[in-house]
């Protein structure tokens, strides 16, 4: 039986001051991660597939850090471009406590100490065959990747990062890395896990942004997640929260929001989306050519996120929808 004169659904869609009054979901400056990539050649900043994010070196890196918390943005996340001559098979450049990151670390905290940084722990971006751990006949090998990939979180723990943010999807690299975090007296350092990484083709344009793209061998989905997998996803995160990450991230994310729900719906833990580089760049592309209205689907996309459960969103976008924000 409908309610219908009596309920009429459109009395709270009538003016913006009513719908502004009812919204459930709202987009905030501290819902906001703004990811930078860093590099170790400056010129080398153009990113042909992501207009508007370029590669930075460490002076351009802080001087962003800086701009963000002017911004109100509470962190930023790092991701590493380091030349060819620097990369091998094992990915070693990623113990080097001299390294890009860990340098780059130092120099934010020495200027900048009112915002977080969160750092990506992974190997694809050091190795010269482009995957997140080490290669072994063909085949991934999951507990020597660990090794690395913990003794690599230290390092960077060490060098000041607030969060290591492991997004490797190797099996157990959640509590190798808590272990080792708490032996070394790093105890209020967060990890947030990249705990549902889908086998996903919208990584695309960051490849290219962090130089993996030419020398990746073979795809990556005997560790990155299938993207027909919901209920997986589920026991992933648990598993990494009995491990001991403090935040849980779902990636990619407009076409995982499903995945997102359930996470947030299931488990007492912030969850974190990231809305990844092929989500931007098709964004960008649309509204160059004006198929969309740029600006408009960045903020509904990103509302959706929160609608879905998000807490926290790493996005291309952080800095133009802050901008957005504050006015």
């Amino acid at each position: 039986m409908s309610l219908y004169p009596e309920l009429r659904m459109r009395r709270i869609r009538k003016s913006d001051w009513v719908r502004r009054l009812v919204r459930e979901s709202i987009l905030s400056v501290n819902d906001l991660i703004w990811p930078l990539i860093v590099t170790d050649n400056p010129h080398d900043s153009h990113i042909d597939a992501m207009p508007g994010v370029n590669r930075l070196g460490i002076e351009g890196i802080v001087n962003a850090a800086k701009e963000a918390r002017d911004l109100g943005i509470p962190a930023i996340a790092l991701f590493p471009h380091i030349s060819a001559r620097y990369k091998n098979e094992q990915g070693s450049e990623a113990l080097n406590a001299e390294g890009l990151i860990p340098e780059t670390l130092r120099a934010i905290k020495a200027e900048i100490t009112d915002i977080g940084v969160i750092v990506d722990v992974a190997l694809d971006p050091y190795t010269s065959h482009g995957h997140d751990g080490i290669l072994q006949d063909g085949q991934i090998i999951n507990d020597a990747s660990v090794d690395i990939l913990t003794q690599s979180a230290l390092i960077l723990a060490q060098a000041g990062a607030d969060i290591v943010a492991p997004s490797d999807m190797m099996d157990g690299r959640v509590g190798s890395i808590r272990t080792a975090l708490e032996a070394q007296g790093h105890t209020q350092t967060l990890i947030l896990s990249y705990a549902a990484k889908y086998a996903s083709s919208f990584y695309g344009p960051f490849r290219e942004a962090v130089g993996s793209a030419q020398n990746l061998q073979g795809d990556k989905k005997t560790y990155q997640m299938d993207i027909g997998n919901r209920l997986e996803a589920l026991r992933e995160v648990a598993l990494d929260i009995e491990e001991g990450a403090d935040l849980v991230m779902v990636k990619p994310g407009i076409a995982f929001l499903d995945v997102i729900r359930e996470v947030k719906l299931n488990y007492q833990i912030p969850v974190f989306a990231f809305q990844v580089s092929g989500e931007y760049a098709m964004i960008k592309a649309a509204g160059k050519e004006n198929w969309l209205n740029e600006k408009a689907v960045m903020m509904e996309s990103l509302t959706c996120f929160k609608r879905a459960g998000a807490d926290g969103i790493l996005t291309y976008f952080a800095r133009n929808i802050a901008e957005e924000l504050a006015r």
